[in-house]
Formats: C-alpha cells, sequence, structure tokens
C-alpha cells in the first residue's frame, strides 16, 4: 500500500520551489501526494515567516489538520516548514 503525503504551501514563489522540495525528498522515501487530507498519512505545511497573512493561514489549517489527526490512530508525522528568506 502506498504511504501518502499532503502537502499544502502558503505564501510566495520561493515557498512553492520550497514544496517542490519537500516532495521531492518524501517521495524517495516512498509517499505520493494526495489532494485529499483524509487519505494522507503525512502532512507537510510549508509557509512563509515573513508574510503575515500567510502565517495566520497556516495557523488554521493546523487546527484543521489537528482534528484530522485526531480521528487516525497513527499517522507518521506532522510538519511544519518556515520559509524565511530575504
Amino acid at each position: 500500500m502506498e504511504k501518502k503525503v499532503f502537502i499544502k504551501t502558503f505564501g510566495c514563489q520561493m515557498n512553492e520551489y520550497d514544496t517542490n522540495r519537500m516532495f521531492d525528498i518524501v517521495k524517495k522515501i516512498g509517499f505520493v501526494k494526495t489532494e485529499n487530507q483524509e487519505n494522507a498519512e503525512c502532512y507537510i505545511l510549508n509557509t512563509c515567516h515573513i508574510r503575515d497573512k500567510a502565517k495566520e493561514k497556516v495557523y488554521h489549517e493546523i487546527g484543521r489538520v489537528k482534528k484530522i489527526y485526531n480521528k487516525k490512530k497513527k499517522t507518521n508525522f506532522n510538519s511544519s516548514w518556515l520559509c524565511r528568506s530575504g
């Protein structure tokens, strides 16, 4: 059975680039992308530290992911990576 990762990006184009690199890493250990949070064993939320709106959005998303995570018996890992360019 394939392991699924849900990745959501907040912020600028650099965050999009970083998200693609993160996926390249988890792909090497057997993960495939899913657009459905309910199906994911792994969640990656990538946000910008500079843009306040992106920070606020990720806090709300963490709350949604936490509800899904609490329903599951086991999740591989939760991760929030911050980009601080400039």
